[in-house]
């Protein structure tokens, strides 16, 4: 045999280049990394680092020991070392005793879960619960420790008989009838007990109250439509009736004699003058129109037709409802002595005001000192006597007596000329509220008069602006 092939005597290993790992066998660092084997020498892997020696217990041989032959056992570093001969290195397939298990980090949701006892309250004692009984009580009976009833327990001899139909029955008209019902219509169960018939005086009351109820439906359903229905229907036709007037009187018809212009005739429900009362309210105003029937009221203030013009001598009287259809009279007894009451026609103005009243009368020397009763360039008010001593500021008549509105007020008989008339005006409403069992009367007279300028179409009288 060739010197150059015979392994070395036991005790002189050859030296072994030891075997570089690749960049991707490069063992990691840190904590759980592997041990590091560097060789030793003679040739052996020595194992270096923390940790425990290789698993498959290689360890340096000493003196003596046989090195191992080609391919019997691996390195630790998984690399077969080469023969005698060089040649091309073969991978070794690590041990598995050399293998180290992983140790990887516990998911959060891995985490053991620690359940906390509750914390019972101070002075919390625990529920009791009372055992159900289930049996017979064998005759026995429970007293009630608060109201100490006896309560007899239920036996077979004093229970009720239980129809167990009854307990379903949910009113299906699809289940079938039950014969021990006594509205099944199959007719086997007994018919059920005739009704007390009542008596004739219930009878009586109920039909009485009946009839009380429905009249009183009724009469409330009137009221809202006498006060609040009709004034809304009223209201559109007052506007309306106002509206052509105020078109009359801005085209007026052309004439050749400028004082027949002024129109002393008019047609039934045609508006032909306004009156305004300053101390109702600023906005007191309202179209009086032509005639006094139940149609013309429903438009606003009628005229009687056979009294005199305003401004002309003799008794202008104006009547109004004073509930319901606009109610344009509703207020009048608020009025005092010396108010002033203004007509507007299409060529002037006409104050007339309030004559005094009979409490006012009785001491007029201290209530004529008001500033109204003898207003700068107006006639002063004072109580009237004579033919027209029937004419005060107010009083209530019925409805029979008409000569309120004669020409020479409460003296229809009275023959007085024309031309020594006085110029009043009267108004008539319905006394009391929601009635017409009385009327109301209230006189008053003309004080002033004041035409209209064309030159100054928005010029009005400053009794206007009076107030209380």
């Amino acid at each position: 045999m060739d010197d150059r092939r015979r392994p070395p005597p036991s005790d002189e290993l050859p030296y072994r280049q030891p075997v570089r790992p690749r960049p991707h066998q490069v063992p990691a660092t840190g904590r759980h990394a592997e041990p590091v084997k560097q060789p030793t020498g003679n040739g052996l892997p020595r194992h270096t680092g923390r940790g425990r020696p290789p698993a498959n217990g290689n360890q340096p041989p000493s003196n003596g020991d046989q090195p191992p032959s080609n391919g019997d056992q691996p390195q630790a570093n998984g690399h077969q070392p080469p023969g005698p001969s060089g040649g091309r290195r073969r991978r070794a397939e690590p041990h598995p005793a050399a293998a180290q298990p992983t140790r990887r980090r516990p998911h959060p949701a891995e985490a053991h879960t620690e359940v906390i006892q509750p914390v019972r309250p101070a002075g919390d004692e625990p529920t009791e619960w009372i055992q159900v009984h289930r049996g017979d009580l064998r005759g026995a009976f429970y007293q009630e420790p608060e109201t100490q009833e006896v309560i007899e327990p239920v036996t077979e001899t004093n229970a009720e008989p239980v129809d167990e139909a009854d307990l379903f029955d949910d009113g299906d008209p699809a289940d079938p009838p039950d014969p021990a019902d006594p509205g099944a219509p199959d007719g086997t169960a007994d018919a059920p007990a005739p009704r007390r018939k009542a008596g004739l005086g219930a009878t009586v009351v109920k039909a009485v109250g009946e009839l009380m109820v429905t009249a009183g439906v009724l009469v409330l359903l009137f009221v809202v439509y006498e006060v609040w229905i009709t004034d809304l229907m009223s209201a559109e036709k007052q506007r309306d009736v106002t509206s052509a007037l105020d078109q009359q009187w801005q085209h007026p018809p052309a004439t050749a004699d400028p004082e027949r212009s002024q129109r002393f005739e008019f047609a039934d429900g045609e508006g032909m003058a306004k009156l305004y009362i300053p101390a109702l309210g600023e906005d007191y105003r309202f179209t009086v129109v032509e005639g006094t029937t139940e149609a013309d009221l429903e438009v606003g203030p009628g005229h009687y037709k056979n009294s005199a013009l305003p401004g002309q001598p003799g008794n202008f009287s104006v009547a109004g409802h004073r509930v319901g259809k606009g109610a344009p009279f509703n207020d009048l007894d608020l009025l005092q002595s010396c108010d002033a009451i203004v007509v507007e026609t299409e060529t002037g103005w006409f104050v007339y005001r309030l004559l005094p009243t009979v409490e006012d009368a009785k001491d007029w020397a201290a209530r004529g000192a008001d500033p109204l009763c003898a207003a700068p360039g107006s006639t002063r008010v004072e109580p009237l006597t004579g033919a027209y001593a029937a004419a005060v500021g107010r009083q209530i008549v019925t409805p029979k007596q008409s000569e309120v509105v004669a020409p020479v007020p409460g003296n229809a008989a009275a023959k007085v000329p024309d031309a020594q008339r006085r110029k009043l005006i009267t108004l008539t409403t319905c006394h009391p509220k929601f009635s017409n069992r009385q009327r109301m009367i209230l006189h008053g007279e003309l004080v002033r008069e004041q035409p209209k300028n064309p030159a100054e179409p928005t010029a009005v009288p400053v009794e206007l602006r009076e107030t209380r």
